[in-house]
């Protein structure tokens, strides 16, 4: 295609579309008619185009990922040195210090918008029903985590003009459209679809975090949960569980390697292939960014961007008060729960080419020959628990400090040979059979008559297919820390840290504003993103959050 044409459909999609929230000020001088651009721009290419803007929020390490995992006690992100310090970005995530002018709070909301954009897109060019059922899923996909990061949405539908701001739903009434949406869509969604694209049960699987949350976006700072809520989690939840479609993986971390794509857990993934580098999610991020220099040899020192770390505090979730041995950094910790990784290798080309084993990285690292690496510096390549209380390290072993995590594992079939790549065949997965689960299990617990029983034979039933000790009764819904073991948001972290859940679990179990490693203390402001300024100015409907 010449670029003279691309800026024509450009023209088009401006002039025809509509617009989630983004100011156009670009200046085109050739435009084409609305009846000429639904000749080029059809619903195909369109609903292909919101499903390719899926990457740019979810895959990076600066966008959702960040505001999800590193404002919580399961990801931090050290200045080490020169290295990481970002003017502070990182640190102030985690510490709950950023304001409306943080970069990634600016690139969070513009790229769900996108989305937001781009699948409204197709709902105005003729679709057919199953298209358009996409599509409309697709968008609620974006809006709801902007109404879970801002507490608010802008939205416009076929027809509105362009000349007024679009609308902007807030809080309880936001989450209510949401659902509106995904209920009206559903019944037109193809049974068939693979899980690459909009499936029912992904369809299900977003109503089933509407209605779970829904008690929180009424109130973050106290949530509560209407039994009618909680009755249509468990219904949706158990037409999920009962459908037969979706099982454990007999190892945990199938889910995140380079052949996760037929992984039978995966609700909804968007897909890659080693080697493809059109579409590609990049998900090398998620090793590059906690990798040392010199994690692999083949690559040092640039196997890693040796940064993203997780807490001590969080690790030690995975042992005691009755769930086992509480860890002590050793590898025989493994032993008590296979997410935990290190003793279990799901891909052994990746020791064979490495040593590198997926889970949490703790200790001395070895290469492929179990020859112990070393840092930049000659000393053992050893990772610590220790991080300085401000997160900027300045010691000699600033290089080693934070345990790290590698929960999506290198592509070593790459044919490249490069494993940093972003040509890696990981797949993002979005939507995961594990958290529809222990969606189930909370509803049950939160609904007006708690079923305790029914809710620790779903937990169990998941921990025995991680192998991994049964929870006992009593199964704590309300732990008086983020840390405490036997509360059941402690099995979703186990289950599902590092997959950008954590800040919603942690605010709906009324625990994100309480202190945690590196989080002294915290200001109720901090409960909901600021909607940055930017936006603000070009859409007199949206509210900035109280406080900011």
């Amino acid at each position: 295609m010449k670029i003279s044409q691309y800026f024509k459909v450009a023209s088009a999609i401006a002039l025809v579309g509509v617009v989630g929230c983004t100011k156009l000020t670009e200046s085109y001088k050739t435009t084409i008619p609305a009846s000429q651009a639904a000749a080029v721009l059809t619903p195909d290419l369109l609903l292909a185009k919101a499903y390719n803007d899926l990457p740019g929020p979810f895959a990076g390490q600066a966008v959702v990922f960040s505001l999800e995992e590193n404002s919580t006690d399961e990801s931090l992100v050290p200045t080490r040195g020169g290295d990481w310090d970002d003017n502070g970005v990182w640190r102030v995530i985690h510490n709950h210090s950023w304001n409306a002018d943080h970069q990634q709070v600016i690139d969070v909301y513009n790229s769900l918008n996108a989305l937001t954009f781009d699948a409204t897109n197709v709902l105005a060019f003729n679709p057919s029903k199953a298209q358009a059922a996409e599509a409309r899923v697709l968008r609620a996909i974006s809006l709801f985590y902007l109404l879970d990061i801002y507490d608010q949405f802008p939205v416009r539908n076929p027809g509105d003009t362009l000349l007024n701001a679009p609308k902007v739903y807030f809080g309880v009434d936001g989450v209510d459209f949401i659902i509106s949406e995904v209920e009206a869509a559903l019944p037109d969604i193809p049974a068939g679809n693979a899980n690459t694209q909009i499936t029912p049960e992904a369809a299900k699987t977003l109503l089933m975090k509407c209605y779970l949350n829904r008690g929180a976006y009424k109130n973050r700072l106290s949530p509560t949960f209407d039994d009618a809520d909680m009755q249509k989690v468990i219904s949706l939840g158990n037409e999920i569980i009962t459908s037969g479609k979706y099982s454990y993986e007999a190892n945990y971390f199938t889910n995140f390697g380079f052949q996760n794509k037929s992984s039978k857990e995966g609700i909804f993934i968007y897909p890659s292939s080693s080697g493809q580098a059109a579409n590609n999610p990049g998900m090398n991020a998620r090793w590059m960014m906690t990798f040392h220099y010199n994690e692999y040899s083949a690559q040092a020192p640039n196997a890693g961007w040796n940064g993203f770390s997780t807490t001590s505090d969080f690790y030690k979730t995975f042992g005691g008060n009755g769930l086992g041995t509480t860890p002590n950094y050793s590898l025989n910790d493994t032993l008590l729960d296979t997410r935990m990784g290190r003793r279990v290798t799901s891909d052994i080309t990746t020791t064979k080419a490495s040593g590198i084993r997926p889970g949490f990285l703790i200790g001395q690292q070895f290469d492929k020959a179990g020859v112990p690496e070393k840092d930049r510096k000659g000393n053992p390549l050893s990772f610590e628990a220790d991080i300085s209380p401000d997160m900027i390290e300045t010691g000699t072993n600033l290089e080693v400090t934070g345990f790290r995590i590698a929960k999506y594992y290198p592509d070593f079939s790459d044919p490249s040979g490069t494993y940093y790549s972003s040509n890696s065949g990981n797949s993002l997965m979005l939507m995961r059979y594990p958290d529809v689960v222990l969606m189930v299990a909370e509803a049950l617990m939160r609904q007006g008559t708690p079923d305790e029983a029914a809710a620790l034979l779903l937990v169990n039933g998941l921990r025995a297919a991680r192998g991994a000790a049964p929870m006992v009764a009593p199964l704590k819904l309300n732990g008086a820390t983020v840390t405490d073991a036997n509360c059941l948001l402690a099995e979703r972290g186990r289950e599902l840290y590092w997959e950008s859940s954590r800040r919603t679990d942690l605010i709906r179990f009324n625990l994100f504003l309480t202190p945690w490693q590196y989080k002294p203390n915290d200001d109720p402001k901090y409960i909901v993103f600021p909607v940055p300024n930017q936006a603000l100015a070009v859409n007199p409907n949206l509210k900035q959050n109280p406080g900011y």
